[in-house]
């Protein structure tokens, strides 16, 4: 006898869960690099500091203004159901194809390599050709394609497969590998703290709020006052990066015990989590090495510049196994969270039809191997990065037109039950759009490569969208003529 197939997912997720999901998903390798051109854009501590603290405060806020909608529709797709219920249809296709095409798929393919590179510092010395980025073993044209690479695909295979075979695997995964990090974040910390520098932080701290640009020679170029706001925005695409999937968790509503409540709450505790990790890293960062040495440290890898000071030799050891054990459980994160946006627009007609399918274990199978498929290719483009570029804008983006359907949603439904309120609303909601919309507005000035090739990716999903609604209206056509 034929084996059904479960028609819903299962309910096996908890506030422990959720928050964990949200925060290993927040945290891969971008703490441990992107500080580097930060420093360089600002030039300061206060401003490298400050650059993170305006970061998470904007997460934070959107967290907290999300917990309204996840508790208005609390099922899975998340951001794509908030757009689709305050909008229409076409906008909430047009973040589901940007996430599937590049918000997504492309962050998985960065992080996965991210875990191979560091792979390299940790591997015996006879296999570190197997997993360096330097091995290329094929090239054609503008394409290599590297160790690496292949270890990276083979990563993202792997979690994939696991994440097939039921939400307990994936959940196992992501708690334990959420709480190695978050603990190895901590100790980092505490002991970066112990080994400060009463010196570097004096020479750091002493004239922390002159905005300026840092050169690689050590010298410093002043900025106009408008170039400042522009160079704040351009230090701001690394740390909201590094700060991003923290929806990760609306996504996968369907599978939550208590969606209504425990949303909310692990997008708070997850993004309050992070966000003080965060800070507190980069204060380290201050404490132990010198700006110059942040600034220009090796491949932007200042956690290691700053390891070699606090655990001495040991210290690109101990940072490539920190940044290993993120990154495998960061991209666990994503690949478990992100099939679940796939499913739900399957389920309204607007991505394959065989996504809105659930496999034996109650899990969309096929989202979950087309969404691998697709970030394996951006692996082997060596793309992977141009496409991360872009991410930030796209995604403020999104998150702009989501909290402003909050004002939308209040007015069009006011009946609808909202178990949590946006807090601070309509001030902090609005706080937000504003800085929002101030990103964006900047990067568009002064990073235009980081805008349009973000925006014709979104605007592609415009002619998609109707292509798919013509097959769709034209399938019920011939349904009712037979």
């Amino acid at each position: 006898m034929k084996e059904t197939q479960p028609s819903q997912m299962k309910h096996e997720l908890g506030l422990l869960d959720g928050t964990m999901l949200v925060a290993g998903s927040m945290i891969g390798s971008g703490i441990f690099i992107v500080s580097a051109d930060i420093t360089r854009n600002v030039g300061s501590a206060g401003w490298l500091i400050a650059v993170w603290v305006i970061t998470g405060f904007m997460t934070l806020t959107a967290a907290l203004s999300y917990g309204e909608l996840s508790g208005m529709f609390p099922k899975a797709g998340g951001q794509y159901v908030y757009l689709k219920e305050a909008y229409n249809k076409l906008i909430g296709f047009l973040y589901g194809w940007s996430f599937f095409a590049v918000i997504q798929t492309g962050t998985i393919a960065a992080v996965g390599v991210a875990f191979s590179k560091f792979a390299a510092y940790v591997v015996p010395t006879a296999l570190k050709p197997f997993v360096s980025e330097d091995n290329i073993l094929f090239s054609f044209a503008f394409i290599k394609i590297s160790s690496a690479q292949i270890v990276s695909i083979i990563v993202i295979v792997f979690l994939t497969y696991i994440n097939t075979r039921g939400v307990k695997s994936g959940k196992i995964i992501q708690t334990t590998f959420t709480l190695a990090k978050l603990l190895s974040l901590f100790g980092l910390i505490v002991f970066g703290f112990i080994a400060l520098s009463s010196n570097t932080w004096h020479l750091n701290w002493s004239n922390a709020w002159t905005l300026h640009k840092l050169n690689t020679d050590g010298s410093f170029a002043e900025y106009t006052t408008v170039a400042a706001f522009g160079a704040i925005a351009a230090s701001m695409v690394g740390s909201i990066f590094s700060s991003d999937a923290w929806n990760s968790v609306t996504f996968i509503a369907g599978e939550m015990r208590n969606p209504k409540r425990d949303v909310a709450l692990s997008l708070f505790f997850g993004t309050l989590i992070v966000t003080l990790i965060y800070v507190s890293a980069n204060v380290v960062y201050t404490a132990v090495l010198p700006l110059h040495d942040i600034a220009t440290a090796e491949k932007d890898r200042v956690a290691v510049a700053a390891s070699h000071v606090i655990f001495g030799n040991a210290g690109t050891i101990v940072i490539a196994l920190m940044i290993m054990i993120s990154t495998f459980g960061c991209n666990n994160g994503l690949i478990f969270a992100g099939a679940r946006v796939y499913y739900t627009m399957a389920k309204d007609g607007l991505f394959f039809k065989k996504t809105g399918t659930l496999n034996k274990y109650a899990v969309p199978e096929f989202g979950l191997w087309i969404q691998a498929l697709v970030a394996s290719i951006l692996c082997l483009s060596g793309k992977y990065g141009d496409l991360l570029d872009m991410i930030s804008f796209v995604v403020v983006l999104f998150y702009v037109l989501t909290i402003v359907g909050i004002y939308r949603l209040r007015k069009s439904r006011p009946d609808i039950e909202r178990p949590y309120k946006a807090f601070g609303y309509p001030v902090l909601p609005a706080l937000y759009i504003l800085m929002g919309v101030a990103f964006c507005i900047l990067l568009i000035i002064y990073k235009p490569n980081f805008t349009w090739p973000g925006l014709i990716i979104v605007l592609i999903g415009i002619p998609i969208y109707y292509f798919s609604q013509r097959n769709t209206t034209n399938e019920d056509q011939s349904l009712t003529a037979n």
